[in-house]
């Protein structure tokens, strides 16, 4: 079935990072989590570091609807440069708007808020934040009659 996802690198810490968005969202990890450790030695691949066999090579989480978000931790060690910028945000479109609330109070907290909740023109209650490890989200909530 064809799908959207979103995939999101850190350096070290998408443990915490999935963790905290589990508290967020709830559900389960899908396909639990992949670890580096996890590979299969091989003669096409060099072997993974020691310090580095604990960390996620693969993870999903769905969150709003259908949408799964998916991470990685990308190490230095295996040739990765993590570099945040603002060319990512995740929209989510809850269908209530004490729901819309919820995420954004969770996700904002300890980060920023960008744009508060609010009515738009467009007919949606609006906002965005950057939450406490960078991500950017926007929050987009036209409840159905």
């Amino acid at each position: 079935m064809a799908r959207t996802s979103t995939y999101l690198n850190f350096q070290r810490n998408t443990e915490e990072v999935f963790n905290f968005y589990k508290t967020v969202f709830g559900g389960e990890f899908i396909g639990g989590i992949n670890r580096f450790g996890d590979i299969p030695p091989s003669d096409e691949t060099p072997p993974v570091a020691d310090e580095d066999k604990k960390l996620i090579m693969h993870i999903e989480l769905a969150i709003v609807g259908e949408h799964v978000l998916m991470g990685t931790d990308a190490p230095e060690s295996m040739g990765f440069s993590v570099k945040f910028g603002n060319n990512v945000h995740i929209n989510l479109e809850p269908d209530t708007r004490s729901e819309t609330k919820r995420l954004f109070d969770a996700l904002s907290a300890d980060g920023q808020v960008t744009m508060e909740l609010q009515d738009m023109f467009w007919g949606a209650y609006y906002g965005s934040c950057t939450d406490k490890f960078g991500v950017q989200w926007m929050f987009n909530c036209v409840e159905k009659k």
